[in-house]
């Protein structure tokens, strides 16, 4: 692995996420994510989603409340692992994994 600047791909992720934040519109960040996408939080007590359906319920029944910036990544292939900050304080830890410009797994940890 080596370290690099934030990648695009995850600024852009990013961004989508923040605006479905603000907006509450979750379709079209979903749409980022493969139809058989996984999306994780081994550290919460959130059941994990399979199926960009299954995501797209998990944030309309429970929607995030706060926004995120990436703080660093991490770079291998296909993998970021990227530090994150909460606009209401906090850090996180996320891994994505991408099939070409879409998210096919997502772990989200904190701090």
């Amino acid at each position: 692995m080596h370290e690099m600047a934030v990648a695009a791909r995850v600024v852009a992720h990013l961004a989508a996420f923040d605006e479905a934040v603000a907006t509450g519109r979750w379709a079209a960040f979903v749409g980022r994510f493969t139809e058989d996408a996984v999306m994780s939080f081994p550290d919460l007590p959130v059941p994990e989603a399979r199926g960009r359906d299954a995501i797209h319920a998990a944030y309309v029944a429970n929607p995030p409340d706060d926004t995120m910036v990436a703080t660093g990544a991490v770079t291998d292939g296909d993998t970021d692992e990227v530090e994150v900050a909460w606009s209401r304080g906090g850090t996180g830890r996320m891994r994505i994994t991408w099939e070409g410009d879409l998210v096919a797994a997502l772990e989200v940890r904190s701090g």
